[in-house]
């Protein structure tokens, strides 16, 4: 079986590939199933620094779900479906490290909601978002109806959901759904600068930061209780004794994650 997900590291970093160039990457059981794989593996792997998921070509980040695998399913198993999608997404929405979506084309559907399951989002010029699952008779899945209100504001992420209209790179990073525009062919170097750049700081900080970044969304936490919390936590680290000496001494901190 051809390997759906391919996996490059690069020093502390790693890059998924989604490789189905002749489905433009849809997402299919096989994809999930490699992506789960990766993101259980490495959950608490503190070596790895950030992770960049792309697709492979040059059409396509991942242009949707393989309608094909699920469209005679009845109620119960499109439900299992749609929650094995959001728990492995989940995953990557709370992996200690930044996870970056490098958006090389089309990102619809269940694209969309991998990118946005992703800390951060670099668009190519030619990127295109959205959530045409209404075209099919459908609502979302992988969790874009609760995402997209968090980037785009409820009526605009209406507009989107309802009209299954798709947006360009500019008017996503206006609308604040993605970071970064940059030349196509050069989604994954920019990922790969902007990890490099968050893997000087705090290890510990980082984890952390995502954390609660995510409880803030989190019906179930108090943000704030979890902010003064993780405060003390990473004020008593060895790493904050270290970046208040280099602070002190004009130097580049070490930290080592303790």
């Amino acid at each position: 079986m051809n390997v759906a997900v391919s996996i490059e590291q690069k020093d502390q970093f790693y890059i998924l590939t989604i490789n189905r160039p002749e489905a433009l990457n849809a997402l299919n059981k096989q994809v999930f199933d490699e992506l789960d794989a990766f993101f259980t593996k490495e959950y608490n792997n503190f070596s790895i620094k950030g992770v960049i998921i792309t697709g492979s070509g040059s059409k396509a980040f991942v242009a949707g779900a393989d309608i094909k695998e699920f469209s005679h399913f009845g109620a119960d198993e499109g439900a299992n479906l749609s929650k094995r999608g959001q728990d492995i997404f989940f995953k990557i929405e709370r992996f200690h490290a930044p996870v970056v979506a490098a958006v090389n084309g089309f990102a619809l559907g269940g694209g969309c909601e991998l990118a946005m399951a992703c800390h951060i989002r670099v668009a190519g010029t030619n990127a295109k978002f959205g959530q045409p699952e209404v075209n099919l008779g459908l609502v979302p899945g992988y969790g874009g109806s609760q995402r997209l209100i968090q980037y785009l504001g409820k009526s605009k992420a209406l507009e989107m959901l309802l009209t299954a209209d798709m947006i360009n790179a500019v008017e996503a990073l206006d609308r604040g759904l993605v970071t970064h525009v940059v030349e196509s062919g050069s989604e994954v170097d920019t990922a790969l600068a902007i990890c490099a750049k968050i893997a000087t700081k705090g290890p510990i900080a980082i984890k952390q930061t995502i954390a609660l970044v995510n409880a803030y969304f989190d019906k179930q936490v108090d943000g704030f209780e979890r902010e003064y919390n993780d405060f003390g936590l990473t004020l008593g680290s060895d790493d904050a004794t270290e970046g208040a000496m280099a602070f002190v001494e004009k130097r580049k901190p070490v930290f080592k994650a303790k």
